[in-house]
């Protein structure tokens, strides 16, 4: 019956409507009959309105849901373990279970009474699938919207792999962490005056390069009446500076003189005494004052540390004040065990959560720890090897979307919203807010990124297409799953001296 109805509308113009593909790992629910009744009525009402519409059902057979199963089936713990079994068994056995409830799913969407073409479906493993995604990556490319940088991600140090936000939430653990309050010298300041940070990762401290305030905070210059030494906070958090102790019980008002009170945006651009001396080299742009709203004066001092190889938020406001560039080469000073690299040469070889204690013992030396403490929360673990993530920066493909924010707001306001508020609300401020998108990833099972790069790092082909990949390796490619292609070299366009470009990794 569908067969007829598409052979009676097949010279009216066409109507594409992509339809996201779910994984035939797990069973349909709720979500899935709700949405896919809204398709079906989106589909219907083009065919009465005289177009042609396929309605192609679709199969999402890659990614991290069909990894977990496969790693819980085979007991993996670590990307080692994948290693070790070989990328080529690891990836046949994610094959080979994500088509296992399509029979179910055909049973339940038939009986929703949906229209959609079963038979004639798609997967995104189909290598025709894969290929287009290819040419979709080169064309970004070409256009120079594509670039290497970095992304700060949950990362498991036992297994050596970052994980997705989906795997940092499946485990936590109530555990006490070190709480500490260090000072930070204002460079030129009349009254010797130093902002004072709270962290709860002492680890961080050696890969400090800026301090963040808020710009819309009150700050306040104070003189400990005991100790002579002036501190800067945000005014609301005056009370947690530590008291010295005293004959009489004093307040914290008590214990500390105002001696100025500004706004925040008026500290940005003021240089302070690094805490180390292991990124000197930077010193012209960083170790500075910045702004950004993401500071909340509901604990701490109102004055976060940035360093922007171990946090989201230092990551993105050291780019966006120039304190780092994008696409640039970070230096990430922790290693994928978790340890210091030589770049911190104190500590060089200690687990990073090992090193805590010294850390703190080192800044107490210098004269520089306000408070230290502990404190019990909730912190995330790794699922697989049951160790304590931490965040890092891991080298990732993006795709400028920042680029196109204004094109994107634009054709926004073209699009007819039911209802209209999501126009000019949710999906105008998700528009607005868009960042560059990170689209690669350091697993197995996907599509490989059709990128080719020389030893030097100095030659860069990007695959649109198999035929492209064939002429120029001399290969022939009947699969573009990575335990199919990774193997395959291109010779350099230089001469047999430079070597082959050989595919990356994500």
């Amino acid at each position: 019956m569908r067969s007829v109805r598409l052979e009676r509308t097949r010279d009216l113009p066409e109507y594409i409507f992509y339809d996201g593909p779910p994984f035939a790992t797990g069973l349909p629910h709720y979500g899935h009959i709700l949405a896919g009744t809204i398709k079906d009525i989106v589909t219907r009402y083009q065919v009465m309105t005289g177009h042609h519409v396929t309605r192609r059902f679709g199969w999402d057979c890659h990614g991290l849901p069909v990894e977990n199963e496969i790693d819980q089936k085979l007991g993996i713990k670590r990307r080692d373990d994948v290693l070790k079994m070989g990328i080529e068994k690891y990836n046949e056995e994610c094959r080979s279970i994500v088509t296992r409830y399509v029979g179910e799913w055909e049973k339940i969407i038939t009986r929703t009474g949906r229209w959609i073409d079963f038979k004639n479906d798609y997967k995104t493993m189909d290598l025709k699938f894969m290929e287009s995604v290819w040419w979709v990556f080169s064309q970004l490319y070409e256009k120079g919207l594509v670039y290497k940088g970095f992304k700060v991600m949950p990362y498991s140090t036992g297994c050596k792999t970052p994980l997705s936000n989906f795997e940092a939430g499946q485990s936590y653990k109530d555990v006490p962490d070190p709480e500490i309050m260090v000072t930070f010298p204002v460079l030129e300041d009349p009254h010797n005056a130093a902002f004072v940070a709270w962290t709860t990762t002492p680890w961080t401290l050696p890969s400090n390069l800026a301090l963040c305030v808020n710009a819309n905070f009150i700050y306040v210059k104070v003189r400990n009446k005991v100790s002579g030494k002036v501190f800067v906070v945000a005014k609301s958090r005056l009370s947690a500076l530590p008291v010295e102790k005293q004959k009489t019980e004093n307040s914290v008002e008590d214990s500390f003189e105002i001696l100025e009170e500004v706004l925040g945006a008026s500290l940005v651009g003021k240089k302070y005494e690094p805490l180390f001396d292991y990124f000197k080299e930077v010193s012209d742009v960083a170790f500075r004052v910045v702004a950004d709203s993401y500071v909340t004066d509901d604990s701490g001092t109102g004055i976060v540390h940035c360093a922007p190889a171990f946090g989201e938020d230092d990551y993105r406001v050291c780019i966006e004040n120039q304190v780092i560039n994008k696409g640039e080469n970070l230096i990430v000073a922790v290693d994928d065990d978790g340890c210091f690299t030589t770049k911190i040469t104190d500590f060089s070889g200690r687990y990073v959560k090992d090193a805590d204690k010294d850390i703190i013992e080192a800044v107490k030396a210098q004269g520089r720890l306000v408070k230290s403490g502990s404190f019990t929360h909730s912190y995330p673990f790794c699922w697989r090897s049951d160790t304590p993530l931490i965040y890092r920066a891991v080298p990732s493909w993006f795709v400028r979307v920042e680029k196109l924010k204004e094109k994107l707001l634009e054709n926004n306001e073209k699009t007819y919203w039911v209802p209209d508020f999501v126009k000019e609300k949710r999906f105008h401020n998700w528009l607005e807010n868009a960042r560059d998108w990170a689209v690669s990833r350091s697993r197995f099972w996907g599509t490989p990124l059709p990128v080719w790069v020389s030893e030097d790092g100095e030659e860069i082909l990007v695959m649109d297409s198999i035929e492209k990949l064939e002429k120029l390796s001399g290969a022939k490619v009947f699969d573009l799953h990575r335990h199919k292609i990774d193997h395959i070299t291109i010779p350099s366009k230089r001469g047999p001296e430079y070597g082959v470009l050989r595919r990356v990794d994500d």
